[in-house]
């Protein structure tokens, strides 16, 4: 399982160095691909075959389910580098608006690749609704 949130900085050709904690379980390979809400989701193997998986569950009839699929079948296979580095494709890096600033986040299952400033944003709004997130979880037991 992921978690945490780590600053780093893409170089110029387009390199990230994933945490050296977080390396363990993604593997030697991962798939890096658009993710929601601007950012980049990277799966390790096993859970990027499980997602898949699922997509191709999806009714094909329908036209939102053929746009998620594409959205999330259209990233790439990447392998670490010996300096635990992937890189980030031009496209994928102008999904996210991705420079050079950085935060990576854990999230159970998969990564999460922010730009730092839509980060903030995102962390911003997620304390806003803190008080939401209290009452619906209410519920769980949590």
């Amino acid at each position: 399982m992921f978690s945490g949130e780590y600053e780093h900085v893409v170089d110029e050709k387009g390199r990230l160095t994933i945490p050296a904690r977080l390396r363990p379980e993604l593997g030697e390979e991962a798939f890096v691909t658009r993710g929601l809400d601007g950012c980049l989701f990277v799966y390790p193997q096993g859970a990027w075959r499980a997602l898949v998986k699922k997509v191709a569950d999806l009714p094909l009839a329908r036209r939102d389910a053929r746009l998620f699929s594409r959205m999330i079948c259209s990233g790439m296979e990447c392998k670490l580098d010996r300096q635990g580095r992937i890189l980030l494709p031009a496209p994928l890096r102008k999904h996210a608006a991705i420079e050079s600033e950085v935060v990576i986040v854990g999230v159970d299952s998969r990564l999460e690749i922010w730009s730092k400033e839509r980060w903030l944003r995102e962390t911003a709004e997620m304390e806003e609704k803190s008080a939401q997130f209290t009452e619906q979880l209410e519920g769980l037991g949590v």
